[in-house]
């Protein structure tokens, strides 16, 4: 990843895929993924089909037809290039935005995609997931070493401030956050899974 970091943007933490839950508010599929070298969440709400496609390739489901996400990554390999990582790269009016890091031809490419859509390619390539460290600061859950539950969402530590309508959205956030089961974060249950990688609704 050292070309997106040469960007500027250099403040990334890799990820893995913790779980796919189900928000008790909405039965909204909530892809959540965490810090590497952490005990830090990143939640992120995901339509029911991008979460199906996640949860099958998690699980090693067999399945007779290619679905979208691998014909995707077919077509990739066909061309020759190959995935380097995907990084959840913003948050913005309520929505993340991610992008697909690629490898062609001696030279690196980024393409903008939504965060379910690079994450189900990523689990197929095997391709790092990565997260804006910006991003993580204003919608990451942290764990409490003594209490073994989330903290709530701060942003005490934020590099820069909110603007007022992005407290507005974060506040929105954390109450959806507090729909979900967290306790048992670092557990493994999957659901198997409209699109869309908004936190809130608008």
């Amino acid at each position: 990843m050292q070309w997106y970091v040469a960007k500027g943007e250099c403040f990334l933490r890799e990820m893995l895929i913790d779980s796919i839950r189900v928000s008790l508010m909405n039965y909204q599929r909530v892809v959540i993924l965490k810090a590497k070298d952490a005990d830090r969440y990143l939640p992120i709400w995901i339509g029911a089909s991008e979460a199906d496609a996640i949860a099958v390739k998690l699980q090693d489901v067999a399945i007779s037809r290619p679905l979208t996400h691998d014909l995707l990554g077919s077509v990739i390999n066909s061309l020759g290039a190959k995935v380097n990582g995907i990084v959840v790269s913003d948050l913005d009016q309520d929505t993340f935005y991610a992008k697909v890091i690629l490898a062609i031809d001696g030279d690196t490419m980024e393409v903008d995609s939504r965060p379910s859509d690079a994450i189900a390619l990523a689990v197929r390539t095997s391709a790092p997931i990565f997260a804006n460290e910006s991003v993580l600061d204003k919608a990451g859950v942290d764990m409490d070493a003594e209490t073994g539950k989330p903290k709530q969402l701060s942003n005490s530590n934020q590099r820069a401030p909110l603007r007022e309508e992005e407290l507005k959205s974060l506040s929105a956030f954390t109450e959806f956050v507090s729909t979900l089961d967290l306790d048992d974060l670092g557990e493994t249950k999957s659901d198997e899974g409209d699109s869309g990688d908004q936190p809130v609704e608008s």
